[in-house]
């Protein structure tokens, strides 16, 4: 370069030296003025513009503008610090802050505002009743008083307060606020806790109200309704027990008799002259006299008679009987006692002496004979059951039926005869080619096929039915019969309008053949030949897959090992016991047997476990099913096969047989002493 030239003040980045040394092929070339300038390095993220001296773009640094900014600087040469808060990411080219969901503000400095949250705050929060919304997440903290994913719901029965954790105090059946866990007690109750009851006279919500019972009545303290003493009644106990009765409720019948009075409370009872006894029950002359001694026979006619005075000899009847001497039976119009009561029957009804009952004419009923016997029953007290069908009036004396038009019978239930009409079922039809008269009217209903006002016309083409007034409407069909409209299927449809295919196991015109496909193979609908599935072949598919071969027409073959089985549908392998793997290539694992090496081997002292049957195979020196036993005395080496050669009573090793020699012996099978004879003699 020129020692002259002159360069724009930008902002670069010099290469440093020991950079500049390296052999690098790249490098970048700047016209400067009237001057070439050379970098040795290639501006990665940028360009040349002055002699080993880079200018890198918005988001990179480093000498040849190859490293990005970290997440704490932006813009050229990383130059400028990030502002961003709350963790939000900083744009390496333009530092503009990219926020955390739950933040906004250019810095990300401020949290969403209240209702939004999430990222950009977009998302509606969903919070209700007050609730406060997280900025980030959107849950929601519910006002005292409520829960819920969304703070819906009120706090449950028994529970108030934040996040209904607090119990309600509320005893005898009071409700708890849901905010404050204030008591509202139920009609009865007081209290803060509704546990005190109503003060006596008092009753309701809150205690509110005044008892309003006479005669020593109690009050409910929920309701107010009053509980009578003995003897009284009405809704506020201000009545005495009706005549004939006393006690609790009024509840109990007096018992007392011959005209005495029963005292509303106790029911005991006042007699009238010549009674006594606890019911006055007692006649003081015999049955039969009366007078001061008694000696006076009563004139009353003993049947019809309830008693005679035994003062005064007068005679009082039976109900439905009157008279001096009770010998004379009502007047018609009057019954019951003395016959003072005037019946109330009506309709010509005949009513009962003693009872004032009304007995009703036929085609009546009622208390009074005044009702006319409902619709569908007659006879006496409309016992009976009217028989009359179809419409038909039945009459409410003897039953018998008036037939509307088009029926006759004794009940109405016969349809006029064929081909006639009207009332009396005495009118021609003139209906033709099969059609049928309406016994009412005489119009003419068609058979199938036809139509006119008298059916003498045929269906026109392509229309069938009654009133020819339905179209054909057959999908793989040959036609509709005119008369039906059955549409005749092709071979493999079947429905009414031949669109649907043959179900699973029909084939053949109208699906009417069976399939013969045997194993779960589908039949062709139309032709019925048999679509095999996975694992047979064969024309009714009646064959497995040969040995070796698996899968849809039998097109795969297996890949199973070791004798291990292929499944004839997916070619999966059964393996043989000690093989495991999708084709049984793997032997089981050390340890393991049997079929999938599902069983832990149980060998010990280093035995070999057959990996097909857990058989132990036992090392030199061991023996028994799991090869827990040394060799028997006397016997060594693999399978205790080999005799032991120690003498004089040395102990022989169970695996190797190497003899252990006793005290005084030596050699190899300890078949030698180490004291010579010269050692006996010396030591006498």
């Amino acid at each position: 370069m020129e020692p002259n030239c002159v360069v724009p003040e930008v902002q670069t980045t010099p290469i440093s030296r020991s950079r500049q040394a390296q052999s690098n092929p790249s490098y970048d070339i700047v016209v400067i003025g009237s001057g070439i300038s050379h970098c040795a390095e290639k501006c990665v993220h940028g360009r040349c513009v002055a002699p080993s001296t880079c200018q890198c773009e918005p988001g990179w640094g480093g000498p040849d503008c190859s490293s990005a900014c970290d997440s704490n600087h932006w813009g050229p040469h990383c130059s400028n610090r990030c502002q961003c808060q709350n963790s939000a990411l900083c744009n390496p080219i333009t530092g503009a802050c990219i926020c955390q969901p739950g933040y906004r503000g250019w810095r990300c400095e401020a949290v969403c505002e209240a209702g939004t949250y999430g990222n950009g705050c977009q998302q509606k929060c969903l919070c209700q009743n007050g609730a406060a919304c997280h900025h980030v997440t959107g849950e929601c903290k519910c006002s005292p008083g409520y829960t819920g994913a969304f703070c819906e719901d009120l706090c449950p029965p028994g529970k108030h307060g934040q996040q209904c954790e607090e119990r309600c105090p509320c005893q005898n059946g009071g409700v708890c606020h849901h905010v404050t866990g204030e008591c509202s007690c139920p009609a009865g109750w007081m209290g803060t806790v509704c546990g005190q009851p109503c003060p006596e006279g008092r009753f309701g919500r809150n205690c509110s109200q005044e008892c309003q019972c006479h005669n020593g009545g109690m009050c409910v303290s929920s309701s107010g309704q009053c509980l009578c003493s003995p003897g009284y009644t009405g809704e506020r106990c201000q009545e005495e027990c009706p005549v004939g009765t006393f006690g609790v409720s009024c509840r109990q019948t007096c018992r007392c008799e011959n005209g005495a009075k029963c005292y509303h409370i106790s029911g005991a009872c006042l007699c009238e002259p010549g009674y006594t006894g606890e019911m006055c029950e007692v006649r003081l002359c015999p049955e039969g006299h009366y007078g001061l001694k008694c000696d006076k026979r009563c004139p009353c006619h003993a049947e019809n008679t309830r008693s005679c005075h035994p003062m005064s000899g007068e005679c009082s009847c039976q109900p439905g009987w009157s008279g001096t001497y009770c010998n004379e039976t009502c007047t018609p119009g009057f019954f019951g006692e003395s016959c003072q009561q005037v019946c109330q029957c009506q309709n010509g009804a005949d009513c009962h002496s003693v009872t004032g009952e009304c007995i009703c004419a036929p085609g009546f009923k009622g208390s009074d004979c005044s009702t006319a016997c409902p619709s569908g029953t007659h006879g006496i007290n409309c016992s009976a059951t009217c028989g009359c069908k179809n419409g038909a009036q039945c009459s409410s004396v003897d039953g018998a039926c008036s037939c509307k038009a088009g029926w006759h019978g004794v009940h109405c239930s016969i349809n006029c005869p064929s081909g006639t009409w009207g009332l009396g079922c005495n009118l021609t039809c003139m209906c033709g080619n099969g059609g049928a008269c309406n016994a009412l009217n005489g119009q003419c209903t068609c058979a199938p096929g036809w139509r006119g006002e008298r059916c003498d016309l045929h269906c026109q083409d392509g229309t069938y039915g009654m009133d020819c007034r339905e179209r054909c409407d057959c999908s793989h069909a040959d036609g509709c019969h005119p008369s039906t409209g059955y549409c005749r299927c092709l071979a493999g449809w079947t429905g009414i309008h031949c669109d649907s295919v043959c179900a699973e196991g029909r084939w053949g015109p109208n699906c009417s053949l069976p399939c013969n496909c045997k194993n779960g193979a589908s039949c062709s609908p139309d032709e019925g030949t048999c679509e095999c599935a996975p694992g047979f072949r064969g024309t009714t598919c009646q064959r497995m897959c040969p040995s070796g071969r698996f899968g849809k027409n039998c097109v795969w073959g297996c890949t199973c090992t070791n004798n291990g089985t292929c499944n004839p549908i997916d070619g999966s392998c059964q393996c043989y016991p000690g093989w495991i793997g999708s084709d049984c290539s793997q032997p089981c694992p050390p340890g393991q047997w049997g079929p999938n090496c599902i069983h832990t081997c149980n060998c010990h002292n280093g035995a070999y476990c057959s990996a097909y049957d857990g058989e132990c195979k036992c090392t030199p020196g061991w023996t028994g099913l799991y090869c827990t036993q040394r060799c028997p005395l006397g016997f060594y080496g693999k399978d205790c096969s080999q005799t032991c050669q120690c003498k004089n009573g040395a102990d022989c090793d169970h695996i190797s047989g190497h003899c252990t020699c006793r005290t005084g012996f030596m050699g190899r099978h300890c078949e030698q002493s180490e004291f010579t004879p010269q050692d006996y003699v010396s030591s006498e």
